[in-house]
């Protein structure tokens, strides 16, 4: 994959970043026409707006979802994920705030109650992540920032949904191939996936009575923007060949991996892990 540059600097050091920054684009678009796997569902997809999410947004509203894209403060890549949403003839409502604070994840979930009058799909997929400068510095700001995003709004999310989930929905968490191998360069980002896997299977066992699935998603390296929001560019052109396949993947290869999960397709796997990875061997 050749990374150009819209300036001097392909990276962009926030996060998270932009989607529409990038060059190349991720692909997000869904290669198969929908079957209608998802008629008649609601899903909030936290991290909906850009990156993997908008990539499961757009799978969902070709099976037929209506969609919740609750994002940061990523404005223009929440309304164009809309945008593509609407273009598949579904419906979605974006939710911008911070879920790491219990109050706006409340909030969130009782919006999209009052605009569809139900939620069958959560998925907990929004994360940031840091490069370490190393264990011993990290700062506290960082990692309190980290876990917020990447643990706690998992909490909080679940916690204010579960309410409105009745027999038969579905949580998919998100975590990663960090979670699995470790990674010295993102000890707290891997230490917080860990923690997501852990609640998922956690959660799977709770909710198993009453008819809830909860699975993970354990990506490996993928264009998101979370690459040019974490590395400086001398590491951009590398990134994700270190895998058998020799590439990252693109969101649309992990977005089957949610469906696959959130649809009937998925009914007798709950506490399950899928590991779109290119190829990489883990927990084996």
């Amino acid at each position: 994959m050749s990374i150009k540059t819209h300036s001097s600097d392909g990276a962009q050091p926030r996060m998270p970043a932009d989607e529409y920054k990038m060059d190349p684009a991720p692909d997000y678009m869904p290669r198969h026409p929908g079957v209608g796997k998802l008629d008649g569902k609601v899903a909030f997809i936290t991290g909906g707006d850009s990156g993997i999410g908008r990539a499961v947004a757009v799978l969902f509203a070709r099976e037929g979802a209506k969609v919740a894209i609750a994002y940061l403060r990523e404005d223009c890549d929440a309304e164009e994920t809309k945008r593509l949403v609407e273009e598949e003839g579904s419906e979605a409502i974006l939710i911008s705030g911070d879920l790491g604070q219990k109050d706006h994840a409340e909030d969130a979930i009782a919006r999209t109650r009052d605009a569809f009058g139900q939620l069958d799909i959560v998925i907990n997929n929004a994360a940031q992540q840091w490069l370490d400068e190393g264990a011993t510095d990290l700062s506290e700001e960082t990692l309190r920032r980290t876990m917020d995003s990447n643990v706690m709004a998992y909490f909080f999310v679940t916690q204010a949904a579960l309410p409105h989930l009745s027999e038969g929905a579905v949580i998919v968490n998100t975590s990663s191939i960090n979670a699995f191998k470790g990674n010295a360069g993102l000890v707290a980002y891997s230490t917080t996936r860990g923690a997501s896997l852990a609640f998922s299977r956690s959660m799977a066992q709770t909710l198993a009575e009453k008819g809830i699935r909860v699975n993970t998603v354990a990506p490996g390296p993928v264009w998101t923007p979370f690459i040019p929001g974490t590395m400086p560019e001398d590491m951009l052109e590398d990134f994700g060949k270190d895998v058998p396949m020799g590439r990252p993947g693109q969101p649309w290869e992990i977005a089957t991996a949610f469906l696959f999960f959130a649809s009937s397709d998925g009914s007798y796997y709950s506490g399950q892990t899928l590991h779109p990875n290119g190829g990489v061997i883990v927990g084996g």
